[in-house]
């Protein structure tokens, strides 16, 4: 069948037996359409999620990391299908002249919507349309339950740490659908969308005085264990002075989850469970 994506058509298999994925979200969907028996190399040397900790081991080859997949790993393996998304996106050119590839990435902008259109890409290629509609229906269903609470509880400002630094995000980066499908208001407007996010200062973070802090702490997402973690990091007197820290509001979101995921069917319900469940208490 021809497949449409990220980075344009390909001719893949009608029944591809043997697939290697470059990506954790994508991994993730594949586990929860249950087609891990497809599965035969995952990216090892980059942090397994703990809830796909059943792809570390030798039953899956390592095929290097999400940024630089070990090409010769691929060539033993001759895969059906290489799936990438995301950091492993740079690949795709060099990965499709060996391997038919697809590019699930999409853009954070309509967070769901995009989302369920790259679903729904694998769902295509596996033959599991209707396994695929019928979870995001409960993903949307999930999403508008939250999105009356966050539309109730103030304001809401993203944070990240990594190295002692903290870095905000806005509408338009990876933890943009907190505002723009969750409802709540974000704190600072018109903040830059780079990768890392855009540094942001303590004292600035005390002026945007948000009802809600959520952090994402970078160093435990990409097994930095020696670093200081973000309670530490954002523990000083200018954090202290906002109401999301007199309230007891700041959410540390699991970074495993948000950072290194990103996505995937059975993912996304819980990333948004997370923030149902701390808007809640």
């Amino acid at each position: 069948m021809t497949v449409e994506h990220a980075q344009g058509s390909t001719e893949v298999p009608a029944d591809p037996q043997r697939v290697v994925v470059l990506d954790f979200g994508a991994l993730d969907t594949l586990d929860a359409l249950g087609l891990d028996d497809h599965v035969v190399g995952v990216p090892q040397s980059s942090p397994v999620p703990d809830f796909l900790s059943d792809y570390k081991g030798e039953k899956y080859t390592d095929v290097g990391t999400l940024q630089e997949p070990d090409l010769e790993a691929l060539a033993r393996l001759d895969p059906d299908l290489v799936i990438v998304g995301f950091r492993s996106a740079a690949a795709y050119p060099d990965l499709s002249k060996s391997f038919p590839t697809v590019d699930i990435t999409f853009p954070y902008t309509n967070f769901l919507d995009s989302f369920g259109e790259s679903a729904q890409i694998l769902g295509q290629i596996f033959h599991k349309e209707d396994e695929v509609d019928a979870k995001l229906a409960e993903i949307d269903a999930k999403a508008e339950e939250v999105k009356a609470q966050g539309a109730a509880a103030g304001t809401g400002m993203v944070v990240s740490t990594s190295g002692g630094e903290v870095t905000m995000y806005g509408e338009d980066s990876r933890f943009g659908l907190i505002f723009t499908e969750l409802g709540m208001t974000d704190a600072v407007q018109g903040v830059a969308n780079t990768p890392h996010g855009e540094v942001v200062s303590f004292e600035a973070v005390r002026d945007a005085n948000p009802d809600w802090l959520f952090v994402n702490d970078r160093d435990a997402a990409i097994g930095q264990g020696d670093a200081k973690p973000a309670e530490q990091v954002l523990d000083n007197e200018l954090v202290a002075a906002t109401t999301a820290w007199q309230q007891q509001q700041v959410v540390y979101l699991d970074p495993q989850r948000w950072y290194i995921a990103q996505h995937g069917l059975n993912n996304v319900p819980a990333m948004l469970d997370e923030v149902g469940q701390a808007l809640a208490r």
